[in-house]
């Protein structure tokens, strides 16, 4: 931030230094006079001086951009301080204050109140007699447990329950036993409804047990797809019963607070527990230029306004400051309430990691949709940019030996990951040669000579997975095409910027949005270069198994996939069928058919000894081990058979 010769900032600084040492709170006005922060220190001139003092992020640049005056109130101690905070903020709701609004972010399972209930994945909770399960942070693996329980369970899938006269394709798939056409009464269709919310409750032993049973039976039916199918849901329930670590049944009722941010962004997440069960998730997103120890008790304040709202327990962070919290709540509602680290015990510390992880997934839904202004303005002062880097694109390169080498393009685009911009370049100047920076000359190189040539727009930042010698390589390409794009380099191992020809590297602090924006795009340039590279290993390790027959090459292999799909189809053709097909002497079709039908043989063999081994693993003494080791056998001859298919 510059600051040479600006009056303002100036007559800020000098306030700050003339500020008492006593406790208290000041005020920041914008140039209407406007409150627009207040906040509270221990030492005045301590923490004023501070906004202008060393290296500032970039919130306090926000705050200090948009200032005109401070005025300060002292008091007799830091809890007098606190309390006239409280005041201030809501008699002047500053803006970068907090300022609180709900807003809920993860899917409950809502079982619906109705005559034949239905279950699905929401995120709307509402007072209408249904019953809800969660909030579950992760949302893939419900997903994947409520697809699990529709194969399972045969209740209804539509929306609206009518009564027909002909029941849906669910019901003669099995999936549906139609109680829409009276094919199953009330009473056993609440039997499977009962069935699922003990499973979601934590009471679900017996359930597990069906479960394994069905795995199991798949398994040794060598019905793989649902074995593997149960095997998944299994795995669901087991994510969805960790994140719900909280509903322990305790009849004590708590509240579990926890934040976190990016610059001024905050979001607070608080789970409340009553009667031992989860009731709700409250997800507050707000702006707010405290410090870190600082938010929880401003977040607190504006929080808890009624006594009937507040529990006899508050589980925080050991980071959060809790000095003044207790003491406040006994003052302002005549209530005691303790403020207890939730490292106490492993459910308490699980249930604040939940609402963390909570907090965290809203702080990159909101950066998602308003774009990563900050890093990137961050980023346009350190490296000098004429304008906002608003298209970023990184570079890297993967290769295992030499081999396989290709060039990854990825595109940010407000901050944020444009994905439709992808790109992958399958190197051919450095294919056996390892040399990362004839590699990231070939992909810049044909990269931004295409743009040329289409007349595309170009980035306003290229960004290298690497240090001064891949910037420089890519500097020289750029040259040569006479582009003016800024390029930097982001080495791995102390998290370094590089320019091109610096003599010394830009190292920024870790908080630093900018350097967040500058590893987000590079750790996602190496994800997709090695995710390209192994698909290339892994399509040239692929083997099919027509390949192994006499007399097959590359086009006559190609020709049997298309015409038979699997080795079982090929044995079943006749010689004829097979000569006529390839062009090809009956002698020669005849070796193949012969060869097919061994190694035919010869993989039925492998199967029935893994089902011999499968059924031995059922039959040990510890039910557990029995459940895990069938389990992986049948992941086993899962893998197996989709390996082995022709």
């Amino acid at each position: 931030m510059n600051t040479t010769n600006n009056p303002v900032y100036e007559t800020l600084h000098k306030t700050a230094l003339k500020a008492p040492s006593s406790s208290g709170v000041y005020l920041w006005r914008n140039i209407d006079n406007i409150v627009i922060y207040v906040g509270k220190a221990k030492n005045l001139k301590n923490r004023l001086s501070s906004y202008f003092s060393g290296e500032k992020h970039i919130k306090t640049q926000l705050l200090i951009s948009n200032a005109k005056s401070i005025e300060y109130i002292t008091t007799s101690n830091e809890y007098e301080a606190f309390l006239l905070e409280n005041n201030l903020i809501k008699k002047y709701s500053p803006k970068y204050n907090i300022q609180l609004k709900d807003g809920k972010s993860y899917p409950v399972l809502k079982i619906t109140n109705e005559e034949f209930p239905r279950f699905y994945k929401t995120r709307q909770v509402r007072k209408d007699g249904s019953i809800y399960f969660g909030p579950y942070p992760d949302a893939g693996a419900l997903d994947v447990f409520i697809d699990t329980l529709y194969k399972l369970y045969p209740v209804r899938h539509c929306r609206t329950f009518k009564t027909k006269k002909t029941p849906c394709m669910y019901y003669h798939i099995g999936r549906c036993k139609a109680p829409c056409c009276n094919k199953i009464s009330k009473e056993s269709y609440i039997e499977f409804i009962e069935e699922i919310k003990s499973l979601l409750e934590g009471k679900g032993d017996e359930t597990i047990v069906k479960l394994t049973s069905l795995m199991k039976k798949a398994a040794s039916e060598l019905n793989f797809e649902k074995a593997a199918r149960i095997r998944d849901g299994l795995k669901a329930l087991t994510i969805l019963q960790n994140q719900n670590i909280v509903e322990d049944f305790n009849s004590e009722d708590r509240d579990y607070i926890a934040h976190y941010r990016e610059g001024e962004l905050v979001s607070f997440t608080v789970l409340k527990i009553r009667n031992g069960k989860l009731l709700g998730r409250d997800n507050f997103p707000v702006e707010s230029l405290s410090d870190d120890d600082e938010l929880l008790e401003e977040f607190v304040q504006a929080y808890y306004k009624e006594r009937d709202t507040i529990p006899p327990y508050i589980y925080i962070s050991e980071n959060d400051n809790h000095e003044f919290l207790s003491k406040w709540i006994e003052d302002s509602f005549h209530t005691q309430t303790k403020i207890i680290f939730a490292s106490t015990e492993k459910k308490h510390l699980a249930a604040l990691n939940m609402a963390a992880e909570n907090a965290k997934e809203d702080i990159i839904r909101r950066i998602r949709e308003r774009g990563d202004i900050p890093a990137m303005k961050e980023l346009q002062d350190l490296l000098e940019l004429k304008s906002l880097p608003i298209r970023i694109e990184g570079f890297d390169i993967a290769h295992i030996g030499g081999k396989f080498p290709v060039a990854s393009l990825i595109s940010f685009y407000n901050g944020n990951p444009d994905k439709k911009n992808y790109r992958y370049f399958r190197l051919k100047t450095t294919n056996g040669v390892i040399d990362d920076f004839a590699s990231m000359r070939e992909a810049t190189s044909r990269r931004y000579t295409r743009l040329l040539n289409e007349n595309k727009p170009l980035p306003d930042l290229i960004l290298i997975d690497g240090g001064i010698g891949q910037v420089n390589a890519v500097y020289g390409v750029l040259n040569s095409l006479d582009i003016d794009i800024p390029v930097a380099g982001l080495a791995k191992r102390d998290e370094e910027i590089w320019l091109p020809h610096a003599s010394k590297p830009i190292c920024l602090p870790k908080r630093s949005d900018g350097l967040r924006l500058l590893q987000r795009v590079r750790d996602e340039t190496h994800r997709f270069a090695t995710s390209r590279n192994q698909e290339l290993r892994t399509k040239e390790n692929t083997v099919s198994i027509f390949s192994k027959l006499p007399h097959i090459g590359e086009k006559r292999e190609l020709t049997l996939i298309k015409e038979f799909t699997t080795l079982n189809n090929l044995v079943l053709s006749s010689t004829e069928n097979i000569a006529n097909l390839l062009k090809i002497p009956l002698s020669q079709a005849d070796d193949i058919l012969s060869e097919a039908k061994k190694l035919l043989k010869n993989r039925d063999e492998i199967k029935e000894t893994k089902k011999l081994i499968l059924n031995s693993q059922v039959n040990s003494t510890n039910t557990q081990e029995s459940i895990y080791a069938k389990s992986l056998a049948a992941a086993a001859l899962d893998i197996t058979a989709v390996a082995e298919s022709d």
